[in-house]
């Protein structure tokens, strides 16, 4: 039974049971995880006093400038991770290609790899706007004992065995799920310690935010544009208030506080839209729908994909099960 003010620590002790196989990798998983979190929190929270913000000076591999923060953050959870002796694989939406851990940090025993954004929203640092972190975590397919291949890395997101992101903000907040509800933590910097202080996050009933980047609308299809007007419409319950950070994780949180979708469209400058399947969509669908939500391509379950390739788009809709149900409603009238 999670209690307010537990420490993640003694939450994750405690609930230690509900993994499917909990043997205290994926424990000491999440515990990395959180390590890496407070180290890359600290960075942030020096922007601006250091030289740490505005551009690398380098591209990565979606064709985005990489921020310095991008590449310090990436770094460290890799690091973590790695350090740790825990996972036998890694892929970042920073890098390439997945990394095998192998060699003195792996005896290929390990049984799960992590794919991670590690810095969602990095373009907003430079603006003290929210970013932060996004993770999820998959049991390995290939055999025990060999080196990671591609397919232990595209799986369906009904694969995940945890999934989680860390929100720098006004306060720094771990959110994660394993498959039993969501639970938030926030971290208290003068001690470095997580507290729980968001137990059993779920939606509410209904919501009244819609998240979208609406310079874009000309841009959209029929049925997305159809949709926004539906939330504009002057009705009993309407019009929806319109909230867009433009940082992935900020705007998810927000939403399952207070009630609301979050959309990235497909349009006809991004075909498959912007935001990667197994970095980014899968990950906060698996919150979503632990949350009582729902998340989809404008189709279908977005956790029901089968990934093709590593840094795979797909349009997004994520957020209140209702809202979500309408959207798509709207997107397969126009078709």
């Amino acid at each position: 039974m999670a209690t307010k003010n537990q420490t993640l620590g003694e939450f994750i002790i405690e609930n230690q049971a509900e993994f499917q196989y909990s043997s205290g990798e994926l424990s000491r998983l999440i515990n990395s995880i959180r390590l890496a979190a407070k180290m890359v929190n600290h960075e942030v929270n020096k922007a601006g006093l250091v030289d740490i913000t505005g551009s690398a000076g380098n591209v990565n591999t979606q064709g985005e400038d990489q921020q310095k923060l991008d590449v310090f953050a990436n770094n460290t959870f890799i690091k973590t991770l790695t350090n740790r002796e825990i996972v036998c694989g890694i892929a970042s939406e920073e890098n390439d290609d997945y990394i095998i851990i192998e060699g003195q940090r792996c005896d290929n025993k390990n049984k799960y790899v992590v794919l991670i954004d590690p810095l969602d929203g990095s373009s907003n640092i430079d603006v003290n706007v929210s970013v932060g972190t996004i993770f999820s975590i998959y049991r390995r397919v290939t055999p025990v004992g060999t080196p990671v291949q591609m397919e232990d890395f595209l799986q369906p997101g009904n694969m995940q065995v945890a999934a989680g992101y860390i929100i720098y903000g006004t306060s720094t907040m771990l959110v994660y799920t394993t498959g039993h509800g969501v639970n938030g933590f926030t971290l208290n910097p003068a001690l470095g310690t997580y507290y729980l202080s968001h137990p059993n996050m779920t939606f509410p009933e209904t919501g009244r935010i819609y998240s979208v980047n609406e310079g874009n609308y000309n841009h959209f299809p029929q049925g997305v544009k159809d949709y926004i007007k539906y939330c504009q419409k002057e009705e009993e319950d309407r019009p929806y208030t319109s909230r867009y950070i433009g940082s992935l994780v900020s705007d998810i949180h927000r939403n399952i506080i207070k009630g609301g979708i979050y959309m990235y469209p497909k349009s006809s400058v991004a075909n498959n839209g912007k935001l990667r399947l197994l970095y980014e969509c899968n990950p906060m669908a698996f919150i979503a729908e632990q949350a009582g939500g729902a998340a989809s391509n404008g189709y279908e379950r977005i956790m029901n994909l089968k990934p093709s390739e590593l840094h795979e788009r797909v349009p997004f809709f994520c957020g209140n099960k209702e809202m979500v149900e309408k959207v798509e409603e709207y997107i397969q009238k126009a078709d």
